[in-house]
């Protein structure tokens, strides 16, 4: 049976022996998350306050996948967009506001399940390279030149 497919190929749906295998392998903190009425609470106000109730059900089930380790967080803007067809400064917006308020508290278990830093805490710095040996300074009068008056 061939299961059917979104933009990266996920499954849309998954069946519950899927889903708990998947929850199984799962660090503590993302089980509780996944069930937390905090977590539900936080994705309605933040539909609400963005006028999209009406993708309530599916924001949650993104939110999800994400908790889950099967949806990259890097990722979940561009799945709003394309799935949901939200305006990209929308998807953007509630992107930011899911990561603030779910996925960053939780930084360092995501982290684990993606072996990867989700949100980079610091700027990237420069990496210089290492000082050049520099030739000699040549002295300041050149006594190849004419002086120009």
């Amino acid at each position: 049976m061939a299961l059917e497919v979104d933009i990266r190929g996920m499954p849309k749906k998954y069946t519950p022996e899927q889903f708990w295998e998947l929850y199984k392998s799962l660090p503590q903190e993302l089980k509780d998350a996944l069930f937390a009425e905090e977590t539900g609470n936080d994705i309605y106000e933040i539909c609400k306050r963005n006028g999209i109730e009406e993708n309530l059900a599916e924001i949650v089930e993104y939110t999800g996948r994400v908790l889950l380790g099967v949806l990259q967080p890097a990722d979940f803007q561009e799945v709003l967009e394309k799935e949901l067809n939200l305006e990209k400064e929308l998807a953007k917006k509630v992107s930011q506001e899911i990561n603030r308020f779910i996925f960053y508290p939780m930084k360092s278990s995501l982290e684990g399940i993606y072996k990867k830093e989700i949100m980079p805490t610091a700027k990237p710095t420069k990496i210089t390279p290492p000082p050049e040996e520099k030739p000699p300074t040549p002295p300041l009068k050149d006594v190849y030149r004419e002086s120009i008056e």
